[in-house]
């Protein structure tokens, strides 16, 4: 049976055409390597190689076990990954709000499948609101959403100041009502916008509403509007609104919540709040 590692060292060499290009990869000594490519050498009982000062080259025997080489590692990887992957199994039915999907989440959830190959992941993405009815509804298991500072409902993962964006050459006028992009009813991020605008006496106005976050996105970048979105999940291309009279009012904080539909979780879920919690720090800019 063959080394692994001296199977490593081997492609690393065949690919990066060098023992030192190859050493540096794999971030070995390049004796160490050359004591990798001896030994193989000697297991197979065959030059793979042809050295001299200037070059490596694969010999007959090398270009061969390139091949065998990668169908090996392939297998080994393979078993590997099935002795070590976690035992939990079931479906689990996942919401997230679309304000969190922007950044690392995907990757988060991508290690989570790779962890756990045995849980049948079903995600939904959509407004906080709409999820936490579809979880009451007993048609999601775990949402990842939003709720206002103070409510007690779900466990709180970060917390995030909420800002007015908007395209990085729009400038609020101060002697209009201020236009709002925003998400139909009931989205609390609305709901909030149309609270404290309400408040400064200035007047305010819909000039959008669209139910997905791209629509926000591309309406506020064609000048239609301040959007008021969480500060560390801004979506692409949008600034903190230019205000210099100060219009704009501070709209507080949003908090990030895991909810469950259930006081105990379920093995599916536990693992997924686990992942959530360690990683947490990535889902923001």
């Amino acid at each position: 049976m063959f080394d692994p590692v001296h199977l490593r060292s081997f492609l690393a060499v065949e690919r990066e055409g060098g023992f030192t290009a190859a050493a540096h990869r794999l971030g070995l000594r390049q004796s160490t390597v050359s004591q990798h490519i001896a030994r193989l050498e000697k297991e197979v009982g065959r030059r793979l190689f042809v050295r001299d000062t200037h070059r490596v080259e694969l010999t007959a025997d090398g270009a061969d076990m390139v091949a065998f080489a990668r169908e090996i590692l392939d297998r080994h990887d393979a078993a590997r990954r099935h002795f070590s992957e976690s035992p939990i199994s079931g479906r689990l039915r996942f919401g997230v709000s679309e304000d969190l999907v922007l950044y690392e989440l995907p990757t988060i959830l991508a290690g989570f499948r790779r962890s756990h190959p045995r849980i049948d992941l079903q995600l939904t993405v959509g407004l906080s609101e709409d999820l936490q009815r579809s979880l009451d509804g007993n048609e999601l298991d775990l949402v990842f959403g939003k709720r206002r500072p103070g409510s007690r409902r779900g466990e709180l993962i970060f917390r995030e100041r909420l800002v007015f964006l908007a395209a990085p050459d729009y400038v609020v006028d101060p002697g209009e009502p201020i236009p709002l992009v925003t998400y139909p009813q009931p989205a609390l991020t609305r709901a909030i916008a149309l609270d404290v605008l309400q408040r400064t006496g200035r007047g305010v106005r819909v000039a959008c509403t669209t139910d997905s976050l791209n629509g926000l996105r591309a309406a506020a970048l064609a000048g239609l509007g301040v959007v008021l979105h969480a500060e560390g999940l801004p979506p692409p291309g949008l600034v903190p609104a230019r205000d210099p009279q100060r219009v704009l009012p501070d709209a507080g904080d949003i908090e990030f919540v895991l909810l469950s539909r259930r006081s105990v979780l379920s093995g599916p879920e536990a693992a997924l709040r686990d992942a959530i919690l360690t990683d947490a720090h990535r889902v923001r800019v």
